[in-house]
């Protein structure tokens, strides 16, 4: 009888762990695959390759971009690139009031870009990060 219970025990501990188990053991992303930031608030878009002055890809770096869009309306996004180099603004707005400044940098090198877009909706950049003058 005792041995019954410790089976069905069992049984039942491995039917609630084994799902948990195996949400817990999620693959690991791919790298290569874009990060994409949407604003939702447009159908315009902003890629990036971001080097560095050896034309070497940069991993982690981060471009930031502030939209003023409408009367009184900001938004601040920012997103990282893949070990590619590579990453992407979505949903951003044709009409903006002065265009799109776009900053990017990992560790003292910066770079930057600019885009109207109202005059092109579908941007695509390579910023390459340079160490500030000394």
């Amino acid at each position: 009888m005792k041995r019954a219970a410790s089976a069905r025990a069992l049984t039942l501990s491995t039917l609630v762990l084994l799902p948990f188990s195996l949400l817990c053991a999620q693959q690991a992303p791919d790298p290569h695959s874009v990060p994409v930031v949407d604003g939702a608030i447009g159908p315009c878009s902003a890629e990036f390759t971001i080097n560095d002055t050896n034309g070497k890809p940069v991993y982690a770096a981060q471009i930031t971009v502030r939209v003023n869009y409408g009367h009184f309306h900001k938004l601040d996004l920012e997103v990282g690139t893949n070990i590619d180099g590579k990453a992407r603004f979505a949903g951003l707005p044709t009409k903006v009031k002065t265009g799109l400044f776009f900053q990017a940098s990992e560790g003292s090198r910066t770079g930057n870009a600019f885009d109207d877009p109202s005059k092109t909706c579908t941007a695509q950049f390579t910023v390459v990060l340079r160490k500030p003058l000394q």
